[in-house]
């Protein structure tokens, strides 16, 4: 999905309801200038953008809980895919995604005295899954050699995914929704601009989109990007 929504889906979204009596509401057309200032793209917001990275930290946890499975019953794996997953963990999550939770929303729940204990074990984890990932980074690059290296890697990736799990959980559903209740809608779209030019300053144009196919990637490498092989039959 591109960062920017196709404008011309969002109007129609917009326009549904006034349709049906005719009007065209004062918040209609003002979005709608807001969508032509932007040259037909409509921005998404901060909290938005930070639940997008949350879905590839997702995808990310998924292939630490297939080689997990796999250790556990001896099957064979690319080590490269948990290399290369460790690697984009450290890059976007932890050094970029987390960076913009810690400079900028973490110090305003403080400030604002509102979620202060969420925030610091949220603080707290972010510290404790680095410390996971260069253990993950560092037997990985010994080369499984052995099976304690295995059952090393295998515990390092459990406690990964057992933590983040309800980590990301936590903040989409309770911290995130809090932010319009300590910012004003200037801070917020202040926000997104920073969020956006950081975004670009460390990945490039592509940000978050050129991030994506690296993941699938990965998957593909493991046999598990085929979303339909999850069913239940």
């Amino acid at each position: 999905m591109n960062k920017h929504f196709d404008s011309s889906r969002r109007l129609v979204l917009r326009t549904v309801p006034a349709v049906g009596l005719g009007l065209a509401t004062p918040a209609l057309l003002i979005a709608d200038k807001q969508t032509e200032r932007n040259g037909g793209e409509e921005e998404v917001t901060p909290t938005e953008d930070l639940m997008r990275e949350h879905g590839l930290l997702k995808r990310i946890l998924l292939i630490y809980d297939e080689v997990s499975g796999r250790i556990d019953t001896n099957k064979d794996f690319p080590p490269d895919t948990i290399t290369n997953s460790a690697k984009i963990i450290r890059s976007f999550v932890e050094q970029y995604h987390e960076k913009l939770e810690e400079d900028h929303l973490f110090p305003r729940f403080r400030k604002s005295g509102k979620l202060v204990e969420l925030v610091d074990v949220l603080q707290q984890q972010h510290q404790a899954g680095r410390r996971v990932t260069e253990s993950i980074l560092a037997v990985t690059s010994a080369g499984l050699k052995s099976a304690d290296d295995k059952r090393k890697l295998r515990d390092s990736l459990h406690g990964f995914v057992r933590m983040y799990a309800p980590h990301e959980a936590r903040e989409d559903t309770v911290l995130f929704p809090a932010v319009h209740e300590i910012v004003s809608k200037n801070e917020y779209d202040a926000m997104g601009e920073d969020f956006e030019k950081r975004e670009h300053d460390l990945f490039g144009k592509e940000g978050f989109e050129g991030m994506v196919p690296h993941v699938a990637e990965i998957e593909r490498q493991l046999g598990i990007y085929d979303l339909n092989q999850f069913t239940p039959r």
